[in-house]
């Protein structure tokens, strides 16, 4: 009895500790230095993209979700979210943003199999870098350095803007919303796929909710969640959207990508030699994070938001003037 009531004291102790690194170790936005950091680390080990392949954002499983394999998911994602953006209708030769592009894997299938033109921009260097190793001749994609919140691309300069669960890592959605929008050409579309959090205008967050979401945004560099609600408004008052933007919840669709994800530690053990201790804590420390990703998404804490809109093709003098300003800043 003795020798259990040690063990467990043993078994305790190590949760409490861990725990504590946890907490401790968090990677807290502080600015977009922090968050190309981050994505320098992650990129520069290598442990990532191992288990997530090239593409570092959700599989689609389809609806209702089937069983696939993950990153098989994640190769689809990127044909549903061309479909149901309505880029499958437009001529090769399309320019397109790849707004967060990571090390490329939503480029180079636009790219290469719709025979877009595509710019990928991220504010991560290691993840450029590593995009144009993985980009072979003859692929029309190209990689470069620059920041959402300030892109440096000319006003109207592409067909289509398209970005894939960036949003989290910006600290003012308005600008970002106002950025996206702004580098659209007259006629042209915005398609993005995000994180958000529900609209806490319409159900305030409770009691648990907020400790969750706070280490949501804590531990891989998230300033705030914008809602699905929120973020269209946001889009909608930079006065260059025709209409109405059109939204989609694919949270069901997205949400078996969770747990793969830490079941691609366990499918593909080589990842343990490759990487060796070090790496395997590494991964295990990201394990809690997903955890409470799936809570969020599975409780409807969060919702995964698809955003559609078509630029205007003419705007009013008060709206040239934002457009200059966003433009200058």
């Amino acid at each position: 009895m003795s020798w259990f009531l040690s063990a467990l004291g043993i078994i305790l102790a190590l949760l409490i500790l861990s725990l504590a690194i946890y907490l401790i170790t968090a990677r807290r936005y502080q600015s977009s230095d922090s968050v190309a950091n981050s994505y320098d680390q992650w990129t520069e080990d290598g442990i990532l993209e191992f288990y997530w392949g090239e593409h570092i954002h959700l599989g689609h499983y389809g609806s209702p979700p089937q069983r696939k394999d993950f990153l098989a998911a994640k190769y689809d994602f990127v044909h549903e979210m061309v479909r149901w953006g309505g880029l499958d209708k437009l001529p090769a030769g399309t320019t397109v943003l790849d707004v967060g592009c990571g090390i490329g894997g939503s480029s180079r299938i636009l790219a290469k199999d719709y025979g877009f033109e595509v710019t990928g921009v991220t504010i991560s260097p290691q993840q450029v870098e590593r995009a144009r190793e993985l980009t072979p001749e003859g692929i029309n994609a190209k990689f470069m350095v620059d920041d959402a919140m300030s892109l440096s691309l000319p006003n109207e300069s592409f067909d289509v803007v398209w970005s894939v669960e960036a949003g989290p890592h910006m600290p003012d959605k308005a600008v970002f919303a106002r950025e996206l929008m702004r580098v659209v050409k007259p006629g042209g579309l915005l398609v993005v796929a995000d994180w958000n959090q529900r609209d806490d205008r319409q159900k305030p967050l409770n009691f648990w909710e907020k400790p969750v979401m706070r280490q949501l945004l804590d531990q891989w560099s998230h300033p705030a969640f914008a809602s699905i609600e929120g973020f269209s408004e946001l889009l909608e008052a930079t006065g260059f959207v025709e209409g109405k933007v059109i939204t989609a919840d694919w949270t069901q669709e997205t949400l078996p990508s969770w747990f793969d994800s830490i079941w691609q530690g366990v499918a593909r053990p080589a990842g343990l030699v490759r990487f060796g201790v070090s790496g395997f804590i590494k991964s295990l420390r990201e394990v809690p994070t997903i955890l409470l990703m799936r809570l969020a998404f599975g409780a409807g804490l969060c919702r995964f938001g698809m955003f559609r809109a078509v630029r205007a093709n003419s705007v009013t003098p008060s709206e040239e003037s934002v457009a200059t300003e966003v433009a200058q800043v």
